[in-house]
């Protein structure tokens, strides 16, 4: 065997092992989005925030399953590269990098919501509570 063959041979497995790695990586945030979804409609919160909070999960886990892809194909195309693949591989790269950007988008958005959402339910973020704070604070210190 070559030296030629054997880095072929080692590419191949590299971009096996990364579809392998992006297999899993996305199975296991379907089933911890399933599992959080659960929890969270019979348990927790409002369907709307169970499914939101699914969405979450899910995109985290496919945006690392989408890196995984992406590498992977990059090594594929480095063994033997014609045109051809270079165009597949250009294109494959630009829609995963756009899918990834709107997922990642999707996911600060919701954050966003999440946390302004959060700061108007808080009982700490009152007017009335934080001068009653000060006001018990300058008696304790008379």
């Amino acid at each position: 065997m070559t030296l030629h063959e054997l880095t072929i041979a080692a590419n191949n497995h590299m971009v096996d092992f990364c579809q392998l790695l992006a297999m899993i990586a996305i199975g296991i945030g379907i089933i911890k989005a399933m599992a959080t979804f659960i929890k969270d409609i019979f348990f927790e919160k409002r369907s709307i925030d169970a499914i939101n909070e699914t969405r979450m999960e899910m995109g985290h886990s496919f945006s690392l399953g989408l890196g995984f892809l992406v590498g992977g194909s990059i090594l594929k195309t480095t063994a033997a590269p014609t045109w051809n693949e270079v165009g597949i591989l250009t294109s494959i790269i630009a829609i995963r990098t756009i899918l990834n950007y709107l997922l990642m988008q999707e996911y600060y958005n919701h954050q966003d919501r999440m946390s302004g959402k959060n700061k108007k339910e808080s009982p700490t973020n009152k007017p009335e509570d934080k001068s009653e704070d000060k006001s018990e604070d300058k008696s304790e210190n008379e």
